[in-house]
């Protein structure tokens, strides 16, 4: 091995499953990685010197996704000495040393209390060539104490809370995320000055339950002044928040979204089912009417609202007549946009061992029937939108078709997706382009010329493009990063490459 490759550092991908929570933890994985010396493999490497995996639990076949990427990588390990893979998230807090027996070639092993002692179990199991598993059953550290590296320029998430105090029979979070632990204000907007400083406009808060924000502190109107804060910060454009839950949503919190003029008219609030004998089976502790309730007072407040949902179809014990309390609901409540999932066990759950689980064909059907409801309103909502003026900020891979339209993409403030004609500025990148050119990150004002299901068309001349820093941050190539606090886990310098072994792969 020559002296250059020898002190080349440490190359590194990670790859994401499942929820907003995981795309932010690994953000701290690629920020704790980057502070340690490696480097981020290009998206086209298929040799990267470190693969982690950051895993969901929630869908039923989770397991068999993690396993067959994990194969996949045996024969690219094998060929590739020093190759180190590590497997953290929801599915290593839940299966913990049965990846490893499983998986033998598998480095390390994390848990979601412990993301930051990832960087030292890597070098603890190149230095001992043996699998290290560490699994932790509460929080070492608050994650976002940990440095990140920001995948957006112009939008960053923004961790309130961890873990859940509900018990939805359906759900494995507060198993595997554990007890809710809220930040404390000032650090919470300490982080968001730090983004905005970056160049950052938009900032979602983030949370399993952002209404029971403040539990911890005995302060139950703690989510509202945290909204209300967020409207103070200079630079800051568009605040949103996910995920509430109807039981905790509070008056104080839609009067803060209305008199906030930073926070957005958005709002996605899990319904999950329409049934009141559903909703108790699942012990989802509010009924459908108080759900319809807080829609008619956001829409009192926000008339411009747009509202998303969550809803599980074919939860065992569904009958037809709860299903069509469903359907009832999607209707009354008239979602911008809803997130639709059948029914899987979840291994683990109440619900997974309850009588009355449905057939797939009758889930299935019922799921259509859903889709078709759901789509008839989101297309007549978008409607009422064509000729309306709308504000879009720019995004990167929101249109998959942009590339042949000639378009990009972006959300407005509502969070529809918009695909619109750059006019006379031309597209971000093009050869020759001129100076005003619309890049991601930039604020667009245009008039919507045709609607979808699923997203709005403007095909006509922008009315108006801001650039701005976080544009000016996407054209330099430059992803935002945040500092952190290491709380009690040692430190490691620039891991040196390893040493070629004589015969197999680095570690088994």
């Amino acid at each position: 091995m020559t002296t250059a490759a020898a002190s080349s550092p440490r190359t590194y991908q990670v790859r994401t499953y499942g929820c907003q929570m995981n795309v932010h933890d690994s953000e701290r994985i690629s920020g704790l990685l980057e502070q340690a010396g490696y480097v981020r493999a290009a998206d086209a490497d298929d040799n990267p010197d470190v693969v982690v995996f950051n895993t969901c639990a929630v869908r039923e076949n989770a397991d068999n996704r993690l396993y067959g990427n994990l194969g996949h990588l045996r024969p690219v390990k094998a060929r590739h000495p020093g190759m180190q893979i590590a497997v953290g998230g929801c599915l290593a807090q839940k299966d913990r040393g049965e990846i490893v027996r499983k998986a033998p070639w598998v480095d390390v092993v994390f848990g979601t209390h412990n993301i930051g002692s990832l960087p030292v179990l890597l070098e603890r199991a190149r230095h001992n060539t043996a699998a290290e598993v560490e699994i932790l059953e509460s929080l070492d550290v608050f994650p976002s104490t940990l440095p990140t590296r920001r995948e957006s320029t112009y939008a960053g998430w923004v961790s309130i809370s961890v873990g859940c105090n509900n018990t939805c029979t359906f759900c494995i979070v507060p198993s595997l995320r554990g007890k809710e632990k809220d930040r404390r204000p000032g650090d919470i907007l300490s982080e968001v000055r730090a983004l905005v400083d970056e160049g950052v406009l938009e900032v979602t808060l983030l949370g399993q339950n952002v209404n029971s924000y403040g539990v911890e502190f005995g302060d139950r109107l703690a989510f509202g002044k945290l909204l209300r804060a967020c409207g103070d910060i200079e630079g800051l454009e568009r605040v949103r928040f996910t995920s509430p839950h109807p039981k905790d949503f509070t008056d104080d919190v839609i009067a803060a979204m209305a008199e906030t003029p930073n926070v957005c008219h958005s709002l996605h609030m899990p319904l999950q089912s329409g049934s009141d004998d559903v909703l108790r089976a699942m012990r989802r502790s509010y009924r459908a009417d108080r759900y319809l309730g807080i829609i008619s007072k956001v829409r009192a407040a926000m008339p411009d609202a747009a509202i998303t949902t969550d809803i599980i179809v074919g939860f065992p014990g569904e009958t037809e007549a709860d299903f069509e309390r469903t359907l009832d609901v999607v209707r009354e409540a008239r979602f911008s946009s809803a997130f639709t999932f059948q029914y899987s066990k979840r291994p683990g759950t109440p619900a997974a061992t309850m009588d009355g689980q449905l057939p797939k064909q009758v889930v299935q059907e019922r799921y259509e029937r859903l889709i078709a409801c759901v789509e008839e309103i989101t297309w007549a909502e978008n409607r009422k939108l064509v000729g309306e003026t709308v504000e879009v900020l720019v995004a990167v891979g929101e249109g998959r078709k942009d590339e042949r339209t000639g378009r990009m993409s972006g959300r407005a403030r509502d969070g529809r997706l918009v695909h619109f004609a750059t006019g006379a500025d031309g597209r971000a990148g093009e050869e020759g382009s001129p100076a005003g050119r619309i890049r991601p990150g930039d604020i667009v004002h245009t008039t919507i010329t045709y609607a979808a299901p699923h997203h709005l068309n403007a095909d006509g001349e922008p009315l108006s493009h801001r650039r701005t820093r976080a544009g000016d941050a996407a054209e330099a190539g430059r992803a935002p990063r945040t500092p952190g606090v290491l709380l009690g886990l040692p430190t490691i310098g620039a891991p040196a490459a390893a040493p070629a072994p004589t015969t197999g792969c680095a570690a088994h």
